[in-house]
């Protein structure tokens, strides 16, 4: 599995003339990176007694960024599958008529599949990109460039998971599908931008 891989072995592995793993994993990692970032803003402010006022929402914000950093980790490897299974599709049988349209089916599917699981990722690390913003608010000063790159890679990742899955829209044929991927897209974005002009004030202020 890609997750218990070194640094370097994974990154060899990123580089590599292989399509996978690509985009999509790399972008669950940088979210996965920001994840644990924030972690370790809140850490040490509830280990200062000079934050003991903040120590029960830091507490909260450590326990709901851990479960952002266990998905992340998890979506690693599923993007990694996600796309393995487009390919697959694509290497389907396809001699005559029967085939062929077991071969669309197929992957139309794996198309599906392929652009839902980066969404999921963009959407998590929505969520990192939240929380971290509530950690630079509240946590231990010291740490707050560490609090704002938490929130960058975060959403640095979120855009590259939307990258992957816009990618892989245009060759879907369920229009139904693609519109509200797209509307999903659309709202992930605007979030996005408010939290960020939130961020970027308050990290001006600290530092």
């Amino acid at each position: 599995m890609l997750i218990d891989k070194s640094i370097t072995d994974f990154l060899a592995e990123l580089k590599s003339d292989s399509a996978a793993p690509g985009g999509g994993s790399a972008a669950a990692l940088a979210g996965a990176i920001g994840a644990a970032l924030g972690i370790m803003v809140g850490n040490l402010t509830v280990s200062s007694v000079k934050y003991e006022a903040a120590h029960e929402e830091s507490r909260k914000l450590i326990s709901d960024l851990e479960k952002c950093l266990a998905v992340l980790e998890k979506y690693i490897d599923e993007d990694t599958e996600a796309f393995n299974n487009v390919i697959n599709a694509y290497k389907l049988p396809k001699s005559i008529e029967e085939e062929k349209l077991r071969r669309s089916d197929a992957i139309q599917e794996a198309l599906k599949g392929a652009s839902n699981l980066p969404l999921k990722v963009a959407k998590v690390c929505l969520e990192v990109l939240e929380l971290s913003e509530k950690m630079l608010s509240i946590g231990n000063t010291n740490a707050a460039s560490d609090a704002a790159v938490a929130g960058r890679m975060a959403q640095a990742a979120m855009w590259s998971a939307i990258y992957n899955v816009r990618i892989n829209l245009g060759s879907i044929k369920d229009l139904d599908f693609v519109a509200e991927l797209k509307g999903n897209i659309e709202d992930i974005v605007v979030r996005s931008e408010a939290l960020m002009a939130q961020l970027t004030k308050t990290v001006d202020e600290k530092i």
